[in-house]
């Protein structure tokens, strides 16, 4: 179930992180797929092309607003912050009808549906637009967008 306090979700967010930290990859990108499932969906909240605006992770889960573009967003987020050397790239993924987390070059579909994971190889239909991880650390709190050894806010 989903927090409904922000304490709670912030709390439980960072015990994602932990616990994600000494699991193997697959059962890793398997429990952030599945605990960003459990966020209350609505329509609408985010928007591709306003993604310089985006909230960083904590206003995210402080709003506590989301629809499928910030759910993979919020993803995405969780899969950087983590910090593990066996991810090599993360990027945001959209197709005609889905926002995609693709983990390792598409190998882990993240955001796709609750309690699956796919490849890139099994979408039905191949992504139309991709954000890099880069084009976002300055929502993490990184000094610049390519700063990546300095996490200013964790």
């Amino acid at each position: 179930m989903w927090p409904s306090a922000y304490e709670d979700r912030l709390q439980e967010w960072y015990a994602l992180r932990l616990r994600c930290r000494d699991l193997d990859l697959d059962t890793c990108m398997a429990t952030i797929n599945n605990w960003w499932w459990q966020a209350p969906l609505i329509n609408y909240y985010l928007h591709w092309d306003d993604r310089r605006g985006w909230p960083g992770p904590w206003d995210l889960l402080a709003d506590n607003v989301f629809c499928d573009l910030a759910r993979a967003v919020g993803m995405l987020y969780t899969v950087m912050i983590i910090d593990r050397d066996d991810i090599t790239g993360v990027e945001l993924a959209q197709t005609e009808d889905d926002n995609l987390v693709l983990v390792n070059q598409g190998i882990y579909v993240l955001n796709w549906a609750p309690g699956q994971l796919l490849n890139i190889a099994s979408l039905p239909k191949p992504p139309r637009k991709f954000i890099a991880s880069d084009e976002l650390h300055h929502l993490l709190g990184y000094k610049n967008d390519t700063d990546t050894s300095t996490k200013a806010r964790w």
